[in-house]
């Protein structure tokens, strides 16, 4: 199988590369095995690359590298590791799935990444996240441009409302400024402006964001 020929990387032809390959919608009419399990594990070996990785090249602190891995495992990244690769070309799927969506694209990178640690090992899944993956954080391409949801999500386990509060409104109608300042119990946390209140509550949420990290 040529999946993953061009980084050096061959699988042996008894290989579980086909279970990882192999949707539930396939696994149900033919009676196989789909890839979930293998999913499960190789969700585990990606965060740990990961989090190998942050902590060996960068001194962010435990909240920035927990923010940055949350970018780089997530399944919009996910899915465009797969592009790389052409993973949807290998994908087997049944007659009532036409085509693969992201999730299930995002599911089957991490389900090959369990293969590989299974089959190759450790050494041989990091130099796939380095070769592959690293590119994109060196680069700094965000996966994850909701930042309200990020920071929702970040402040959920410390049970605090959140709200986006409209400071300032200026210039004219068909080219408005609006300031926001998002607040936590009374306290700003972050600050952010937009042509739209949208995006000015998007820049408030990726300020409070590096700051709370």
């Amino acid at each position: 199988m040529k999946l993953l020929e061009l980084y050096g990387i061959n699988f042996d032809k008894d290989s579980l590369i086909n279970v990882a390959l192999t949707h539930t919608s396939y696994a149900n009419e033919h009676n196989t095995i789909s890839y979930e399990r293998l999913e499960f594990l190789g969700d585990a070996v990606l965060e740990l690359l990961c989090s190998d990785y942050l902590y060996e090249s960068t001194k962010y602190s435990e909240g920035e590298m927990s923010r940055m891995r949350s970018l780089y495992v997530c399944e919009n990244a996910l899915y465009e590791y797969s592009k790389k690769i052409r993973l949807k070309d290998y994908i087997r799927l049944g007659n009532s799935v036409r085509v693969p969506n992201k999730t299930i694209i995002a599911d089957v990178f991490e389900a090959m990444m369990g293969v590989l640690y299974l089959e190759k090992g450790y050494k041989t899944c990091k130099k796939l996240f380095n070769e592959l993956i690293v590119p994109y954080i060196e680069s700094n391409v965000d996966f994850l441009k909701d930042y309200k949801t990020m920071f929702q999500e970040q402040m959920q386990t410390e049970q605090k409302t959140i709200n986006y509060i409209v400071t300032s409104e200026s210039g004219p109608a068909h080219k408005k400024i609006f300031e926001v300042d998002v607040m936590i119990d009374g306290i700003v946390y972050g600050h952010g402006t937009g042509s739209s209140k949208k995006e000015a509550e998007q820049n408030a949420a990726k300020e409070a964001l590096s700051k709370h990290a």
